[in-house]
């Protein structure tokens, strides 16, 4: 059983769906991924389910041939402002890569999101891969993986300093002494390290958040070590109940390892749920999907993805045994792999391997009925696999509407998910603290110092020898 534990649900939201061929539908607007209207509805009907917070991934490139499907998107935190003046509950999680941008735009960006909506803003922090981004950046090739995550952990590191630069009440608004705010609770970060120099402070003031949520998806080796140490959510990809633990645990435990609390952390495995009356129509639905999908164009992608050439992949021949190992790629290490593995354990030529991938592009799919998808993400939840799931409709709107209409009063009555929210913030939703504000604590640290200091002089008449904390000053 959960032992009172209630599952944590992001909807993942994709223009038409998560299947490569939602937009050939005949219900399918093939151009809703630019339709503010389109998503302000979606994230409407997850906020009717009180899902947590819903989530936009993104990519500084554009990825694909859009003569196949849909490829143009939104940028996140621009649409999401949008979404966030027609919801109130729910939580807006955007994607934004800590390789192509600056630490001080960004976590002005996002504190400016977390302030239009009341404190319910996320961050996916990813590092991006590839070389097509690259030269979009003025970039000859891509910075390597292990130089992409070390930039990335002194981004963040520097993005909580400006969010924190400004304590909780230092805007006072006292007009009677014509004082705005308190100009000694706003500090500079004076942050200079390997690969920023910033001084600071944030223009904005702290959100109602403290810190926007912090969410990770990557699971190389060095993607589970930057979770372990920042990571507030983590979003993955596991074909396997038994893959899902061996991830669960390993990422606890490294938590753990680094002084953290392991339940700090919520892990949320991906599922693409195709929901029926029966199982059977269930399978017919993924089929006709299935049967829509550009086999040739699809095989492209893998080829890609396999650092292969096409020509090399078959349709109806298994992968190639000569594949690059993982130490070989420069990108998407983990989903390499996962996709490797699950054509090798279950012997899937390369039209079968398209098909499967079709719907999720890794993540784990499911078919059936409302219960028995309410059955599978109950047996992972209680069985040690994840914290709650990604949602991710492999058609859009439907499928999310089948979802909160179909499989969430399921949870409901087994008593695994929440009937409303409880709060109003992310942070909340998800039962973390909101963060402490480091320059605040400082200032205590001194206070108590100080009066400590005195306690010390009352009772003491003779001189004693006190170390004090170094003063953290105000903006000059």
């Amino acid at each position: 059983m959960s032992g009172g534990r209630q599952l944590h649900l992001n909807a993942f939201l994709m223009s038409t769906g998560h299947h490569e061929a939602s937009w050939r539908l005949p219900e399918s607007n093939a151009f809703a991924g630019t339709e503010i209207a389109h998503f302000q509805q979606l994230a409407a009907t997850a906020e009717r389910g009180a899902f947590d917070s819903i989530f936009f991934a993104d990519s500084p490139v554009l990825h694909g041939d859009v003569g196949q499907r849909p490829y143009g998107s939104l940028e996140p935190t621009v649409l999401l402002a949008a979404i966030a003046a027609v919801t109130s509950k729910i939580g807006l999680i955007a994607t934004a890569s800590t390789t192509y941008n600056d630490p001080y735009n960004l976590a002005r960006r996002f504190a400016s999101l977390d302030h239009i909506s009341g404190g319910r803003a996320g961050w996916n922090v990813v590092t991006t891969a590839g070389e097509a981004a690259a030269r979009n950046f003025s970039l000859l090739d891509q910075p390597a993986h292990g130089r992409r995550y070390e930039r990335a952990a002194e981004f963040l590191d520097v993005a909580k300093k400006l969010w924190d630069s400004w304590e909780d009440d230092a805007p006072v608004g006292d007009k009677a002494a014509g004082t705005w705010a308190d100009s000694s609770r706003v500090h500079r970060v004076n942050h200079a390290g390997r690969n920023f120099r910033i001084q600071g402070p944030l223009d904005v003031p702290r959100s109602a958040q403290g810190h926007p949520l912090i969410v990770q998806a990557g699971s190389s080796e060095d993607g589970k070590e930057f979770a372990a140490r920042y990571a507030e959510a983590v979003f993955t990809a596991q074909q396997t109940l038994g893959d899902a633990q061996r991830f669960y645990a390993d990422l606890k435990a490294r938590t753990a390892a680094v002084g953290r609390d392991p339940e700090s952390i919520k892990v949320l495995p991906g599922i693409v749920p195709v929901i029926a009356s029966t199982e059977s129509k269930a399978r017919q639905v993924e089929q006709e999907l299935d049967e829509l999908i550009h086999p040739l164009h699809a095989r492209n992608q893998l080829a890609g993805l396999l650092r292969v050439a096409p020509e090399s992949l078959p349709l109806d021949a298994q992968l190639p045994e000569d594949l690059p190992d993982e130490d070989q790629i420069e990108g998407a290490k983990s989903r390499y792999t996962l996709i490797v593995d699950l054509a090798r354990r279950e012997h899937l030529t390369v039209r079968q391997l398209i098909g499967r991938l079709g719907g999720g592009r890794g993540h784990r799919t499911f078919s059936g009925t409302p219960e028995q998808v309410a059955d599978a993400i109950q047996g992972w939840f209680e069985g040690g696999a994840a914290d709650g799931f990604n949602i991710m409709p492999p058609v859009l709107p439907s499928g999310l509407e089948l979802f909160v209409d179909h499989v969430i009063p399921i949870l409901r009555k087994r008593g695994l998910f929440r009937k409303a929210y409880s709060g109003s913030t992310l942070r909340e939703h998800y039962g973390l603290p909101r963060p402490t504000n480091v320059f605040e604590s400082g200032r205590l640290l001194n206070q108590q110092d100080q009066q400590l200091q005195q306690a010390l002089q009352d009772q003491e008449p003779q001189a004693i020898p006190v170390v004090t904390l170094q003063p953290v000053g105000g903006v000059s």
